[in-house]
């Protein structure tokens, strides 16, 4: 087992802070290593330590991450400046997940709540709508999927 894989391992087994010293160890001999860069976010990240994860955040995206990775690693950026109160930037990157990733649904619910942050508050519920239209196996969703998806951008009319 490498150790990155080790550092994954202690993370997923609650390990956050031995993660977290063996993930430091990797960045500072293998600096390009962008999947190590990534995984000290994500860790950093599931301590609450937003503030310190996002420049380890920023770093993996500038340099060579699996489309996964890049995916998680957008995601991530974009929440973690969500819950900073930095929206504009979170905006930022979570438009781009959407527009790099458009079968990835979880940016559009990320997006939805900057949205609401915001004070979009039209957009975000249209767009938590067609999320919940086109997902959900709920068998009474399902009969008013169209109905839903209709609505989610109408909110605000009223039919006379």
């Amino acid at each position: 087992m490498s150790d990155l894989q080790q550092a994954i391992c202690l993370r997923q087994e609650g390990k956050v802070r031995e993660a977290i010293e063996l993930l430091n160890q990797i960045t500072e001999f293998e600096p390009e290593n962008g999947e190590g860069w990534y995984q000290l976010a994500w860790a950093n990240d599931s301590l609450g330590l937003e503030r310190e994860a996002v420049p380890y955040y920023e770093k993996a995206l500038q340099l060579e991450l699996s489309s996964e990775d890049r995916a998680g690693a957008i995601l991530g950026l974009g929440s973690t400046y969500r819950t900073l109160g930095q929206y504009e930037h979170a905006k930022t990157w979570l438009l781009a997940g959407i527009s790099e990733f458009p079968e990835h649904r979880e940016f559009e619910v990320f997006y939805a709540m900057v949205l609401y942050n915001l004070g979009e508050h039209a957009e975000a519920m249209g767009r938590l709508l067609v999320q919940l239209a086109d997902t959900s196996g709920d068998p009474r969703i399902m009969d008013y999927s169209l109905a839903i998806r209709y609505y989610a951008d109408q909110l605000d009319r009223v039919w006379e």
